[in-house]
């Protein structure tokens, strides 16, 4: 835990330092992270390329939400959405 809140608190300093339009730049309340097999990097790449088009037909939301119960993996509703 401690260590993403050394990886977003530094992250946003660094982004505030990229310009104007970054100057309001901060991260969500809580965080993720998930493990991807190296054999399928590029199925992640080609999301992530495609990632605005894709979320025309599916929110991040939905998306995220589907993941979590997929993979059955414990959430706290309260801490989804802010």
């Amino acid at each position: 835990m401690k260590f993403i809140e050394e990886v977003k608190s530094h992250s946003s300093k660094w982004m505030k330092t990229k310009g104007e339009k970054y100057h309001n730049f901060y991260w969500q309340r809580g965080y993720g992270s998930f493990s991807v097999n190296p054999s399928e990097i590029d199925v992640v790449v080609r999301y992530i390329e495609n990632q605005s088009e894709h979320h025309k037909t599916k929110t991040f939301q939905e998306e995220y939400l589907a993941f979590l119960k997929k993979y059955k993996i414990d959430y706290d509703e309260r801490y989804l959405w802010d």
